[in-house]
């Protein structure tokens, strides 16, 4: 998606620039809440801007929503949150439908089991069960503010919000709790796999295909302004261009910052 919008910004800013995106995703999850950021010398209205975009943008992309971002935002370093949903279809007969947007189960799973063991995961915890810091040597300390198991029909979703999440550690929360809702292992068997100890079942990772970034969350406190001064002053510049920050869906990453456009994105593909 970074390709795709920073194409589409060119064709019709004419300007080459870098798109910021709150996170990255891989290759087949989904977004429908991205956040991007970039710099722009637009001097028009940010919703011509908007139109503009879509109207270049691929179909499987969009920008929901895009404006001014205040002061020192930065799409990734000041989000305090994120939000992701992964969805699993249940029955013997698939949904061509969903396949692209839902992991498909044959047996049945209790989602009541999953939710118990969803619980003992709330919290802030050492995660490194589940994944891998981007940074090699970095924390794998997290903290879950949610997980919630719910039915739909045939579908099961299981949300999940954090400060932040390693790489894969939503999939493999999803797998370990697919293997307490059809009874592979009990409920309980997960403080053993976030304790680490040797014999604890080991998570599996889920497809990529049930995952969404649903939301990416930031506050409005000054530590946004004091980190875009503390950027200025490294570059040695007392100010930047305009930024726009947008809200979107799609394959990838959405967004702009302060003084930047930032768009909310969605996108089919996404990387967790």
């Amino acid at each position: 998606m970074q390709g795709a919008l920073e194409e589409a910004i060119e064709a019709v800013t004419g300007e080459k620039v870098n798109v910021v995106g709150a996170g990255r995703t891989d290759a087949g999850v989904h977004a429908t809440g991205q956040v991007a950021h970039f710099d722009t010398e637009w001097d028009r209205s940010t919703e011509e801007l908007g139109r503009a975009l879509n109207a270049v943008l691929p179909l499987d992309c969009a920008i929901r929503e895009l404006g001014a971002a205040p002061p020192g935002f930065h799409a990734r370093h000041s989000a305090t949150g994120r939000a992701y949903a992964y969805t699993v279809w249940v029955g013997r007969a698939r949904s061509p439908l969903l396949r692209r947007t839902a992991l498909h189960v044959l047996a049945a799973i209790d989602p009541g089991l999953m939710q118990d063991a969803g619980r003992r995961l709330v919290g802030e915890h050492d995660f490194g069960a589940f994944g891998q810091p981007m940074s090699p040597g970095g924390s794998t300390v997290r903290r879950l503010t949610r997980l919630d198991v719910r039915q739909v029909g045939r579908r099961v979703i299981v949300e999940l919000e954090a400060n932040a999440f390693l790489r894969h550690q939503v999939r493999r929360t999803v797998g370990l709790l697919l293997d307490v809702g059809r009874g592979a292992i009990a409920p309980d068997e997960v403080d053993r796999v976030v304790a680490r100890l040797p014999d604890a079942p080991v998570p599996r990772r889920v497809p990529a295909c049930g995952l969404v970034l649903v939301a990416v969350s930031y506050d409005g406190d000054d530590r946004v302004e004091r980190g875009a001064a503390d950027r200025r002053s490294e570059r040695g510049e007392a100010g930047g261009p305009r930024s726009a920050a947008a809200d979107g869906e799609g394959e990838g990453l959405g967004g702009a910052a302060p003084g930047r456009t930032a768009e909310p994105m969605s996108r089919d593909r996404n990387t967790e």
